[in-house]
Formats: structure tokens, C-alpha cells, sequence
């Protein structure tokens, strides 16, 4: 198994990526594409995506995790970014799988609003594309609501609020400071556009976690769920017990949704 970082050229810009290649001369069983989730959240995952994209690589995919445009350690700034240029780093990673492993079976796995980009970007695909997705968001606007309450949240807790309505003021077209990251009136538009909508050509694997001793998925995902099947869309939902590494205050892992994950898409953890 061997790892290589490079940049990766999308119209947007350089994007950082980490190629998480099988070991050598095994079995090649599939590529995958990690697309990580919104602000501070894409941080706190870094531990757990490496991790899964690791296990992956021992059991014989090709993954490629990329910070997208605006993000991490690819070139501008969050307030640069935009949905659409998201979307065309995510169609060029794809490409760039498919030059070096042609022919073979391939998966987007996103974790929370990255799995909103996932499968708007597998949508886009000319061959058909899974979907491994991490504890999905299924609503941007949902999302967008709750991530603007941390602006007012914030704002109260140091005195700083003046009663402006940051929705107010995207609509001004002006950006948006929320917790450390300057949303733009752009990317606000496009996650508050975006629904999770598979589209049917591929598997759909959903992963829900959740702190009780018993897992079930919640009510929302069974019900989305059931109706993506009466679609016709070959669609599973599984339950994982473990914290919510998105949002906890320390870093943390959770071991049994690596090897969840793995028998999803068809390979047991490697010993």
C-alpha cells in the first residue's frame, strides 16, 4: 500500500490529494472518491476519513481524498468557494481515477454535506457511480439554517450581535462570517439548493451513527430510505454505535465503522 500527495488541477484550481494505492500487484476490487464534509467539520473527520481510506487501500481500492477548492491545503479561501466549483473538483478527481485504474467499479463516499456533492456529482457521471454515505445531510437548506445559527450563537456569546439577519445579508450579496469562515453569498445559494438525490443507476449505502448501546437508524433515514427503494433504488441503511467525531470537542474514532463500511462495498477488513 502506498500513499502520494500531489495537487490536482480543476478549473477552479489546485486541489490537494491523497492517492491511497493498493498494494502493489494485488487485486484491484474498485475506486473511491472521499468527499469530506462542510467547515470545521471536514477538521474534526480528517482522523477517520485516513483511516477508512487506509482500510480501503489494504482491501484493493484506489481512494482519493482531496480537499476541495478553497479548503484545507488547496489553493484560495473559503470564501472563494462555490458549489459548482466543488462539483468540478469532485468530476475531475473522478477522472483522474479512472485514467489510472480504468474499467473499474467506483464509488463516491461522502460524510455529511459531502454526501449532498456526492451524489450530485455521481449524477453527472457518464458510467454509473455508488454512493457510500456518512451520516448523510439530506437537506441543504436544513444544513445552511443550522450553520447560520452558529453566527447568532456566537454573536450573543460575545456581545457582538447588532441584529443583522445573515440571511439578510447574503441576500445583499454580501458574505457571511461563521464561526472562523466566510460563507459566500454563492456557496450559500448552492447548499441551500442542494437535495440528497440519488439517481438510481448505482448502490446507495447508507451509514447512521448513533451513542446508544443499540443502534437503529433514526426515524428520517428508514423513512428516506424506504422510499428510495419503492424508486427502484438498490438502497441499504446500516446502523454504527460511536460518537459523532464531526462535532466532538477531541478527536475521535470509531474502529467498527471502518470494517461496516468495507463489508458494504463487498471486501472484509484485512486482517
Amino acid at each position: 500500500m502506498a500513499l502520494d500527495a500531489f495537487y490536482l488541477d480543476t478549473p477552479a484550481g489546485q486541489c490537494l490529494c491523497l492517492h491511497h494505492a493498493p498494494p502493489k500487484d494485488s487485486l484491484v476490487h474498485g475506486t473511491v472518491v472521499y468527499v469530506p464534509p462542510f467547515a470545521e467539520e471536514m477538521n474534526k473527520s480528517r482522523r477517520m476519513a485516513a483511516l477508512q481510506a487506509q482500510a480501503l487501500a489494504r482491501a484493493g481500492y484506489a481512494v482519493l481524498q482531496l480537499d476541495l477548492y478553497g479548503t484545507g491545503d488547496s489553493a484560495g479561501d473559503f470564501a472563494d468557494a462555490n458549489w459548482n466549483a466543488w462539483l468540478q473538483d469532485l468530476a475531475r478527481a473522478c477522472d483522474w481515477l479512472g485514467e489510472h485504474y480504468p474499467g473499474q467499479e467506483r464509488w463516491l463516499w461522502g460524510l455529511r454535506t459531502g454526501c449532498l456533492l456526492a451524489a450530485a456529482a455521481a449524477a453527472g457521471q457518464a458510467e454509473p457511480v455508488h454512493l457510500l454515505l456518512w451520516q448523510p445531510v439530506f437537506s441543504g437548506k436544513q444544513f445552511l439554517q443550522q450553520f447560520l445559527r452558529l453566527k447568532s450563537a456566537g454573536d450573543m456569546l460575545t456581545g457582538e450581535s447588532r441584529g443583522e439577519n445573515p440571511r439578510e445579508q447574503l441576500a445583499r450579496g454580501e458574505s457571511v462570517e461563521v464561526a472562523g469562515y466566510t460563507l459566500s453569498p454563492a456557496l450559500a445559494a448552492g447548499l441551500e439548493q442542494a437535495e440528497l438525490v440519488p439517481d438510481g443507476r448505482g448502490r446507495v449505502v447508507v451509514v447512521e451513527i448513533s451513542s446508544r448501546t443499540e443502534p437503529g437508524l433514526s426515524p428520517a433515514t428508514a423513512s428516506r430510505l424506504e422510499k428510495w427503494r419503492a424508486a427502484g433504488l438498490a438502497a441499504e441503511g446500516l446502523p454504527v454505535n460511536g460518537p459523532s467525531f464531526w462535532q466532538t470537542t477531541e478527536i475521535e474514532t470509531i474502529a467498527t465503522l471502518c470494517e461496516v463500511s468495507l463489508m458494504a462495498l463487498g471486501e472484509q477488513v484485512a486482517a
